[in-house]
């Protein structure tokens, strides 16, 4: 009998470790229908953008609770795109994100704090040009969830952050005439990422 207690014990144990993980929702970065831009200085008078076209990733969560999300996100290096087609063959190359060498940029979330009504701190691991550096984006929303017509949910938020491109071991310059630099050190980051949950 006390045997059988034990058991029943241990397996109820089980059961309430287990059940975030059983009863967790898992959305799906929809790629048609998110953005991942940047923006750097150009010879200090204006700013070139360009965006990343492949994006792909999972958001976990467990419940309203956002300090039970999780979220993973890659980025074909390759899929760069700034309009001009020499040049992003040459931030293709070696001299910026050697994209033979390192074909994906990913992120890997470890913390979200809130920060007012509806905004939040994301922290986690930003992995570019084979390096590792912790990051933080400012996060609003999520917005509300919004039913397709084939039932599948889905909901949208906007990140920033800013990076040193030199963290990252992107290196490259030239200085001009001014004295100033040919390319900015700091990345400007915006994304516009939308996630979808299939219908059961």
């Amino acid at each position: 009998m006390q045997t059988r207690l034990i058991r029943t014990a241990i397996l109820a144990c089980l059961l309430a470790l287990l059940a975030p993980v059983a009863f967790a929702d898992t959305w799906n970065i929809d790629p048609a229908h998110t953005t991942v831009e940047f923006s750097v200085r150009h010879m200090t008078i204006s700013n070139v953008k360009g965006v990343f076209n492949k994006v792909s990733g999972q958001v976990t969560a467990n419940g309203t609770d956002p300090s039970q999300v999780q979220i993973e996100a890659t980025i074909d290096a390759a899929s760069l795109d700034t309009r001009q087609p020499k040049r992003d063959e040459d931030l293709k190359g070696p001299n910026f994100f050697d994209v033979a060498k390192y074909p994906t940029i990913t992120f890997k979330s470890k913390k979200i704090e809130a920060n007012g009504e509806g905004k939040y701190k994301l922290t986690g691991d930003l992995t570019l040009h084979g390096v590792t550096k912790e990051v933080t984006l400012d996060v609003e929303g999520p917005s509300t969830q919004v039913k397709d017509p084939h039932g599948n949910i889905h909901i949208g938020a906007h990140a920033t952050t800013t990076i040193n491109r030199q963290d990252f071991g992107l290196t490259f310059n030239r200085t001009i005439d001014t004295g100033g630099l040919m390319i900015g050190n700091d990345v400007s980051i915006t994304i516009d990422v939308e996630v979808v949950k299939k219908a059961a």
